[in-house]
């Protein structure tokens, strides 16, 4: 019997050979588990396609009420509906606060109960933090929120998950003041007025003097754009609708279709 005999050169060559395909494989199997990872991420509203030049201004609650009469008067007097998103605990502390916005016509969100990440919770924490904050501002205001905003933008799919189970809809930001950084209020006109486009959202801050200095400015300068300025469910699309990888949201062709019938 005749044995073939291999040499260190075969050797070296076939442990190379396996070390490509090995290599070959993590590279495969990585690239389409990214893919699938991303494929399968959830991204919440961050605005609305619209041909309309409307536009939503919105306010996080969570340190304090003050300059609210200010605030109230100045949208009274431009005849501007916003929405202002509660933390639970804010809520509970600043109740006369909560009905004053309710009763003035605005809309009232959801900011969660204790302004905790939701993506470090599991997804029963969640249910039950957006649960407990809805239950609260029902209680002040005898209405249910439809709308989620995820304490410090924070979210991952089990948020989304969570609210949707509730019947809600997570609303982000596609202009952000940054506000809570006590930026001046040139600033802060500057960054929301070059920002904003049609069906923008908007993100202000309770509590911040820099925002009730800019708000006149930056509401003038945009009505003399041509914008009007509504709630975020207002602004919503219904029915069929898709998120692009922007977060922007658009009605879907099989609905504009119909639309042509």
């Amino acid at each position: 019997m005749k044995f073939a005999l291999v040499s260190k050169k075969d050797i070296s060559l076939l442990v190379i050979l396996l070390i490509w395909i090995c290599a070959i494989i993590f590279v495969v199997s990585y690239t389409l588990a990214t893919t699938v990872s991303v494929a399968e991420r959830r991204i919440p509203v961050y605005s609305v396609e619209t041909e309309n030049k409307e536009l939503a201004l919105t306010f996080n609650c969570a340190w304090d009420d003050n300059g609210l009469d200010e605030l109230l008067e100045l949208l009274r007097q431009e005849e501007i509906r916003c929405t202002f998103f509660f933390v639970g605990d804010f809520a509970e502390k600043h109740q006369g606060a909560v009905r004053r916005i309710y009763n003035h016509g605005h809309e009232i969100g959801n900011h969660s109960m204790k302004h905790i990440d939701p993506t470090k919770q599991t997804y029963e924490e969640i249910l039950s933090d957006i649960s407990s904050c809805n239950e609260l501002l029902y209680s002040i205001t005898g209405n249910k929120p439809l709308l989620y905003r995820a304490p410090s933008g924070a979210y991952d799919n089990k948020t989304l998950e969570a609210a949707e189970s509730l019947g809600m809809t997570v609303i982000q930001w596609d202009a952000d003041s940054i506000d809570w950084k006590d930026i001046s209020p040139e600033k802060i006109i500057s960054r929301v007025t070059e920002k904003v486009t049609n069906g923008s959202i908007v993100l202000f801050h309770l509590g911040r003097q820099n925002t009730l200095d800019a708000l006149p400015e930056i509401i003038s300068t945009l009505k003399s754009r041509g914008y009007s300025f509504c709630a975020v469910g207002d602004m919503l699309l219904q029915g069929d609708y898709y998120t692009d990888h922007s977060g922007r949201i658009h009605i879907s062709r099989s609905a504009q279709r119909e639309e042509l019938y």
